[in-house]
């Protein structure tokens, strides 16, 4: 019997250094993927703002709906499912314009609750040189009927229409809208036994303000990493909102400043149709202006979208409601060099909203002077009016928000950051990812 309990003990050895073998042979396999995927990273940040790779650049989709339960995003109301499911339907007038051309430029429309702006808005573009060869996509803050009215009216080019569906505005009474219990103005959290977190000024979250940077922020997640529409386009994307005047030579001319952007000024991030200064319709020039990059009628690549990805905690963290100073203030001046935009000496966009996103919605005549906008369109305007043959001239030290501003605040609210840092891992993890794992 004692000869016979000996033998299995050599078989146990050796079974034991195998799996510690094995074992050891899969932490070294696991650290290399990890060095080689760290290394890759690095190589894509560091590139050039005109390259780009489609491989790196795809984004990883999960086919499955946990998303919503592994990044715990706030339970949706009936509005909010419905909204995403709106968000997956085919681009309408396909039948009418059943291709887009090889060299388009996508137009991102991205609208609040202004009927009376974007009718005006969709009549610029109506009347641009090129509109049908592309798609526009409109990006809603919620869901407002008159204005999705106008957009399905549209039949100038495709169209496809997304819906932010965790919308302040689709949550009337909890999170990300209003809660019962949340604090107001200048509560008190401890005395009034409420809900939020004061912003740098002492003051506590208004929906209505966050839903600006909230809208923008799941807007660029969604249009770069989420539709089928855009999977795969490495060209420039165009952005712009329901107060942006579009001239007919807008998209020629940016097609043109695209298409030299790499050439011309190879560090340049975007490619603007208009001044970074609002009030100004241009220099009229005969070269090229690289600049701060503006907020009207601005156009980068997916190479830029995965930079400005990678900033996701510095856009969220910063107690700003403002997008778009957000990106000045911190975004930007965190890449370490200056952001500037190329381009034309004349401007083929123009601001001319009077009030802000959220003022002037109960009267119908309160943001635009007797219902109409009375904007001059020149014949120069109706041509592409740029020369490739320009020099170009870079505007430094221009005035405006900086690295060091601390910002307006409203934006204090531990939710609302949280919100804002799961858009930004909606589209990047896998079914069997965790939320700390899906962080790039």
């Amino acid at each position: 019997m004692a000869a016979n309990c000996k033998n299995p003990r050599p078989k146990a050895g050796a079974y034991r250094r195998f799996l510690s073998l094995v074992f050891v042979t899969l932490v070294g396999v696991l650290l290399l993927v990890v060095l080689l995927g760290t290394n890759s990273v690095s190589n894509f940040v560091s590139r050039s703002p005109n390259e780009s790779s489609v491989k790196d650049l795809r984004p990883r989709y999960n086919n499955s709906s946990d998303y919503r339960l592994i990044l715990n995003l706030p339970k949706q109301s009936g509005l909010s499912i419905q909204l995403e499911k709106l968000n997956q339907l085919r681009p309408r007038n396909t039948d009418l314009y059943p291709k887009l051309a090889k060299n388009h430029i996508t137009i991102v429309l991205y609208v609040h609750n202004r009927p009376q702006y974007l009718k005006v808005v969709v009549e610029s573009l109506s009347k641009v040189v090129g509109i049908s060869e592309t798609l526009l996509i409109v990006s809603h803050d919620g869901y407002f009927e008159e204005m999705n009215k106008i957009v399905e009216g549209i039949k100038f080019c495709q169209v496809k229409q997304i819906f932010a569906p965790y919308s302040p505005h689709v949550f009337p009474d909890s999170f990300p809208g209003v809660s019962p219990n949340d604090c107001k103005d200048k509560d008190d959290a401890a005395k009034k036994h409420c809900v939020g977190n004061p912003d740098q000024y002492g003051n506590h979250r208004s929906p209505k303000i966050v839903s600006l940077k909230h809208h923008w922020w799941w807007m660029m997640n969604t249009v770069w990493d989420g539709l089928k529409e855009t999977e795969g386009h490495t060209g420039h994307i165009l952005f712009m909102e329901e107060d942006h005047f579009i001239f007919p030579n807008a998209y020629r001319n940016l097609q043109k400043l695209a298409t030299l952007k790499p050439k011309i000024c190879p560090d340049c991030y975007a490619a603007n149709l208009a001044p970074s200064d609002v009030n100004s319709r241009g220099e009229n020039w005969d070269s090229f202006i690289a600049e701060r990059m503006g907020n009207v009628g601005y156009s980068f690549n997916r190479t830029v979208w995965r930079k400005i990805h990678t900033k996701a905690r510095e856009f969220c963290l910063f107690d700003e409601y403002n997008w778009d100073i957000t990106m000045w203030a911190t975004v930007y001046p965190s890449f370490g060099h200056p952001v500037y935009t190329l381009r034309g000496p004349k401007t083929s966009a123009v601001h001319f909203g009077k009030c802000g996103l959220h003022q002037g919605h109960g009267d119908k005549g309160a943001c635009i002077d007797n219902g109409a906008v009375n904007i001059a369109v020149e014949d120069v305007d109706k041509v592409v009016n740029i020369n490739s043959k320009w020099e170009v001239r870079f505007s430094e030290n221009q005035p405006g928000y900086k690295a060091g501003f601390k910002g307006w605040g409203g934006w204090g609210d531990e939710r609302d950051r949280a919100l804002c840092l799961k858009f930004a891992e909606m589209h990047h993890f896998t079914s069997t990812d965790s939320v700390s794992s899906s962080d790039d």
